[in-house]
């Protein structure tokens, strides 16, 4: 028998998005912020999803809170659920692929904001977003999302 007010024990989640940007010279480059917070490096600009609000919801409010950009959300990159991907705790976060326009500023829990060309992206990288990224340039590449086989 199960107790009407039983609530499993669950994974807390998260959404992140990629945020390309474009350059008047056509180039793109993805925004990253360095975290004021442990664990300390540079990430994904996201976070937790509040009660109440979609995933897609979370990851354009983090994006505006984090780095003050609107972002259109372009397709879902995967979900990353490994329980080590975050220090803090077993985490599930969807990575989403999101365009915008403007000049990206520090915000919210970003110590500092930069764009990084694809070709050079900083090796600090914090939770498990080297390999988010080796994911994302691989789609890049092939359009096609990283095979569950």
């Amino acid at each position: 028998m199960v107790k009407a007010n039983f609530r499993p024990v669950t994974p807390l989640l998260a959404a992140d998005a990629i945020i390309e940007l474009t350059d008047d010279d056509n180039q793109t480059g993805i925004v990253l912020i360095e975290r004021k917070n442990p664990p300390y490096g540079w990430a994904i600009p996201g976070g937790f999803v509040d009660v109440g609000e979609t995933v897609e919801q979370a990851a354009i409010r983090e994006a505006k809170e984090e780095v003050c950009l609107d972002v259109k959300l372009q397709c879902l990159l995967g979900l990353y659920s490994d329980p080590a991907r975050d220090t803090r705790g077993h985490t599930a976060t969807a990575i989403y692929i999101a365009t915008a326009t403007g000049t990206p500023t520090a915000a919210d829990d970003a110590k500092t904001v930069a764009v990084f060309n694809l070709n050079a992206l900083p090796t600090e990288l914090a939770f498990d977003h080297a390999k988010v990224l080796q994911d994302y340039l691989r789609y890049k590449k092939s359009k096609k999302v990283k095979s569950l086989t």
